[in-house]
């Protein structure tokens, strides 16, 4: 049976890729902060490691003896929140995650990954821009670009593959942010109206079980030293996506644009091409975004009822 390790394992992302790699037969080495295993499922080819991002540069004195085949690197300190501002946690973060690279390869590991971002394109097309002055959300992305590039260089130097996925904008089952999809639905269940700004810059959503499907597909069969989108290979403006979730769940509900002011960067539609992704691992989206809205606000509707 072939195992792997999965950094950041109880967490949206990586809890959905364990249960992805179990149902296709691979043994499991979660890794999290002590206490938090309980998004892991009971299953015996899952072992739990508890394990600080400060603990990377030890990994190898911690885990079990078994033939690697790849690291998913998930574990980041600030994603959502106000921390995703501190610029010394998002640069500590990047060298966490490079850390963790050198640990793969002391591990035995044959390919690294991690959870890249499209905030990286946008970070960078901030950075460049004339008169651009970012907000504090790209400080986020920028330390994303940061390992990314560091890795790029380590990984060349010290002899492990690294492939390096990039997530678009996840949603579904199991998120617990304040992130837009969240917070929308939750304000639908409400009957709360929803303020957005006008909506005309380009996004792209995908619904949890696609990514999982994605991160796998990209570990076994994508290229090394190549960066992969994971999308729903429909990107387009926002207004568009949100007019669809306002019809799959809450038609007669108003959606407001237009009242809150932005301030990001409009990355062109060609920045969320999905086809490598589907020509060098097969993977395409399945789960459209009314489908994954009607899925995700219904087990939100469950969490409401159970805190009665």
């Amino acid at each position: 049976m072939k195992a792997v390790i999965v950094s950041g394992a109880n967490g949206f992302v990586g809890s959905a890729l364990v249960h992805e790699l179990l149902k296709n037969d691979y043994r499991v080495v979660a890794l999290d902060q002590a206490g938090c295993s309980g998004n892991l499922p009971d299953d015996e080819r899952v072992i739990f490691v508890p394990c600080d991002l400060s603990e990377m540069v030890l990994l190898k004195k911690k885990l079990p003896e078994f033939q690697y085949e790849f690291f998913f690197h998930f574990a980041w300190i600030g994603s959502v929140g106000p921390q995703r501002a501190d610029t010394a946690i998002q640069l500590q973060n990047a060298q966490w995650t490079v850390d963790a690279l050198r640990a793969a390869k002391e591990l035995g590991c044959r390919r690294f990954l991690c959870a890249g971002s499209i905030m990286e394109q946008e970070s960078l097309a901030a950075a460049w821009a004339p008169g651009s002055r970012p907000g504090p959300g790209y400080i986020y992305g920028g330390g994303k670009l940061i390992a990314h590039m560091m890795c790029m260089s380590v990984a060349a130097q010290i002899g492990i593959e690294l492939v390096w996925p990039q997530i678009t904008n996840a949603y579904g089952i199991g998120e617990n942010s304040p992130r837009l999809v969240n917070t929308t639905l939750k304000k639908c269940i409400h009957k709360e109206v929803p303020t957005f700004t006008a909506g005309t810059q380009n996004y792209d959503f995908v619904y949890i079980d696609d990514v999982a499907r994605a991160f796998l597909l990209i570990a076994e069969k994508g290229k090394p030293f190549h960066s992969y989108l994971i999308g729903s290979g429909a990107a387009r403006p926002l207004r568009d996506f949100l007019m669809e979730m306002k019809e799959a769940v809450a038609p007669d509900l108003e959606f407001s644009f237009g009242s809150v002011p932005f301030t990001g960067i409009n990355l062109p539609l060609h920045i969320f091409d999905t086809s490598r992704t589907e020509e060098d691992t097969g993977f395409k989206a399945t789960i459209g975004f009314a489908e994954g809205c009607r899925q995700t606000i219904d087990w939100l509707r469950l969490l409401e009822e159970k805190k009665k």
